[in-house]
């Protein structure tokens, strides 16, 4: 067996190199930076419902043009950051063309799709720019509390704790684990649903931050890009709210960035 099964890109063995990624993050051009970096041969991902501007598998034709086969697996048939289920029950929903070469095609099982893209080319070893900024602070008139938009959930730091943290993340739990809701204990959190998904599975940080006390809320993958914090804030929709948001005045339907200037502009009940 030469592929390695990582839960979220983000986070990788020492050796990588011309291994294959199943990876139960998802498609995004921020997780195909990250494969390009890891060297590895090809990938698999969760194609986190598409969505907007097809921004869920997007590494796909990123990789593509590097030389790397890929493909993704139906948010609807494998969890989101779940790469046991994906072995398991994941079935392959897209495919770029190196990956057709070697044999996957969609309506394939996941773990045969890996085992048919050991044997594809390596890729070809090339500089390759990183994404734009990826964290960013972002500013709003009357503004009382910080906002930091992060492409990824993994950029989050301790510096953020009391913040509005908008990410381009998926709002699933990393391979089931609630310690990975959320690496600070931020005002609020936002996310993408990524179509939401079997078993809910994109949505479900949103009770465990609730425990924390972290109002948390989820864009609808169609309205916004997965993976691009900018879009999640300027273009997003909320799909999703936890208990604490909605009693700070989120709901359902209303535009992220309506009520991240709002929390912007609220002294916290919790003293931050």
């Amino acid at each position: 067996m030469n592929h390695i099964l990582a839960p979220t890109i983000t986070v990788l063995p020492r050796h990588t190199a011309g291994r294959v990624i199943v990876t139960g993050s998802h498609g995004g051009l921020y997780p195909g930076h990250l494969v390009l970096a890891a060297q590895a041969r090809a990938a698999i991902f969760n194609d986190a419902g598409i969505g907007r501007d097809r921004a869920g598998i997007a590494a796909l034709d990123l990789l593509q043009e590097h030389g790397n086969a890929a493909a993704a697996v139906a948010h609807t048939s494998a969890r989101i950051g779940d790469t046991h289920d994906m072995m398991s029950a994941g079935i392959i929903s897209t495919v770029n063309a190196l990956a057709a070469c070697c044999g996957v095609r969609p309506g394939m099982r996941c773990g045969d799709a890996a085992v048919l893209l050991e044997g594809a080319p390596p890729g070809v070893a090339a500089f390759v720019a990183a994404p734009r900024e990826s964290r960013m602070a972002w500013t709003c008139e009357r503004q009382i509390r910080a906002v930091i938009l992060v492409d990824s959930a993994s950029l989050v730091t301790e510096d953020d704790v009391g913040a509005v943290i908008v990410t381009g993340s998926h709002g699933g739990l990393i391979g089931g684990d609630p310690k990975k809701a959320l690496r600070a204990d931020g005002f609020a959190a936002v996310f993408n649903d990524a179509g939401i998904g079997k078993d809910d599975a994109g949505i479900t940080r949103l009770p465990v931050l609730d425990n924390r006390g972290i109002a948390a809320v989820t864009v609808a993958a169609s309205s916004a890009k997965i993976g691009d914090a900018r879009s999640t804030l300027n273009d997003g929709l909320i799909s999703g709210v936890n208990k604490t948001a909605e009693s700070l005045g989120a709901r359902v339907g209303q535009q992220t960035r309506e009520i991240c200037e709002q929390w912007a502009r609220q002294a916290s009940f919790r003293g931050f």
